[in-house]
């Protein structure tokens, strides 16, 4: 390694690759013996599939990551290793003071904006959000439930991984052209820390579209609205978190409407026990993989403070790489284009699509950074609510007078749970008004002890005044 260190880890990355590759093709015959590609449960197996090019991905850079860091080659001098530089220290430059660079990476702003200005900014922000995820919502539902036809031949698309590939590459390029076009902090978070998000976020886009070929989007939506009920329950379990009352009776409301509206919609989809198992098995899928998602990234804006676009932008590069391996091994690109050749109406889809949710998340970040997590929350339900009513306008869905009963309770839930947490959040902030209070009441009594004690808040305000 001391000799030739570049050729040496080339040749040792280039011969994981190979060997992860052919023991990846093994098991996919083997996999193609055990479970019907046809069947129910094919899901199984493109699950695995998809396990299996990420692996030819993963397992070659954790080789050139262990060996690069163990023989400390990204401090060598050289052009060819600055990538690896990147790679592992997520930047080739000096780090720079953080104390002028806000949390989104642009130099703080200190204009105040009027009321009409934040106004006219809100409805910005949640036309964006609505619009942008609303079409993505429809489209998403049409391309993975509908039919395409060419002339007396209809078929319907299947390959989940290209549509995750395709939303990714364009949100990556969208947030690409806007790190070049703004201010940023620079960046510190080593790219193959992105790579463990990024992993379980195709995964969970990926659960999100195959579960559409067993559950209605109305019942993926509200599914998505109960990811608080895992969240609770591994807390409570793993943390041994502590949660408030309306938290527990939220949760209890959300699982009363989740069932009132399947049992209120069991007619919406034909089908088997193994189809509602296994489209079960699909969102919870989404469920995990998507908490570990938010979790990984949270840490990652602790330890590194990357802005949220450094974070989206790292994340998609990270996936587009996974996404393209899986897609190359298992013959989706093919498929794809050739299903795209025959049906050009699927391309127009595909993009739409694609940008619909690059653009939704430029607009997420600019809603939070602006208004806050509230009001960013407040927005998207109301999109998850517009979004049952318009799949079920546009798609017949069919909901029975219990299920949109439960569509109610679970909506009701949310905002009580919204309007619980604002309302604590304040009481706490006036407990501690309230303490700092009796602090300076008390400090003020010490050094004036003959003060009217009724004015001994009007004094510790203007003690430090040179007139006083």
């Amino acid at each position: 390694m001391q000799k030739c260190p570049g050729a040496t880890l080339f040749a040792l990355v280039i011969t994981t690759g190979i060997a992860t590759w052919v023991v990846s093709l093994i098991i996919s015959n083997a996999a193609k013996l055990i479970i019907d590609e046809n069947g129910e449960t094919s899901w199984i197996l493109r699950f695995i599939f998809t396990i299996l090019g990420y692996t030819t991905v993963f397992l070659p850079c954790y080789v050139l990551i262990h060996l690069s860091q163990r023989h400390n080659l990204h401090t060598l001098g050289g052009c060819q290793w600055r990538l690896l530089r990147l790679i592992l220290t997520g930047t080739t430059s000096e780090i720079v003071a953080e104390t002028d660079i806000t949390p989104t990476g642009r130099l703080s702003n200190t204009n105040v904006q009027t009321l009409y200005q934040k106004a006219l900014s809100l409805f910005y922000c949640c036309a964006g959000l609505q619009v942008s995820y609303l079409l993505w919502g429809l489209l998403q539902e049409k391309i993975m439930t509908r039919e395409y036809t060419d002339g007396d031949k209809i078929e319907r698309f299947t390959d989940s991984q290209f549509l995750v590939f395709v939303n990714r590459i364009l949100a990556f390029l969208f947030s690409g052209i806007y790190l070049l076009l703004t201010h940023q902090n620079v960046h510190r978070t080593p790219l193959y820390k992105y790579s463990f998000c990024s992993v379980s976020n195709t995964l969970s886009s990926w659960c999100q579209y195959e579960a559409l070929k067993f559950v209605s989007f109305p019942t993926q939506v509200l599914a998505k609205s109960a990811k608080v009920i895992p969240v609770m329950l591994m807390g409570k379990l793993v943390s041994r978190a502590q949660y408030k009352n309306y938290e527990y009776t939220t949760a209890v409301l959300i699982s009363v409407g989740m069932t009132a509206f399947l049992l209120g919609s069991g007619g919406d989809k034909k089908g088997n026990n193994v189809t509602t198992v296994s489209g079960a098995v699909l969102l919870c899928g989404y469920l995990i993989f998507d908490s570990f998602t938010a979790n990984w990234q949270s840490a990652l804006f602790k330890e590194h403070k990357p802005s949220s676009i450094q974070m989206m932008c790292g994340v998609n590069l990270m996936s587009c790489l996974f996404t393209s391996a899986s897609l190359i091994q298992q013959g989706g690109f093919f498929y794809s284009l050739s299903f795209a050749a025959r049906h050009p109406i699927f391309i127009m889809d595909c993009l739409l699509t694609a940008i619909s949710s690059a653009s939704g998340q430029l607009f997420i970040f600019a809603t939070i950074s602006k208004f806050g997590p509230v009001v960013f929350t407040i927005i998207m339900t109301v999109r998850q609510g517009l979004s049952i009513l318009l799949s079920c306008l546009l798609y017949q869905h069919h909901l029975s007078p219990m299920g949109i009963l439960g569509v109610f309770i679970v909506f009701l839930a949310i905002f009580l749970r919204m309007y619980y947490a604002q309302q604590h959040r304040k009481q706490r902030r006036l407990r501690q008004y309230r303490h700092d209070f009796d602090d300076e009441n008390d400090e003020c009594q010490r050094v004036y002890p003959n003060l009217d004690p009724a004015c001994n808040y009007f004094h510790s305000q203007y003690v430090a005044l040179p007139e006083y």
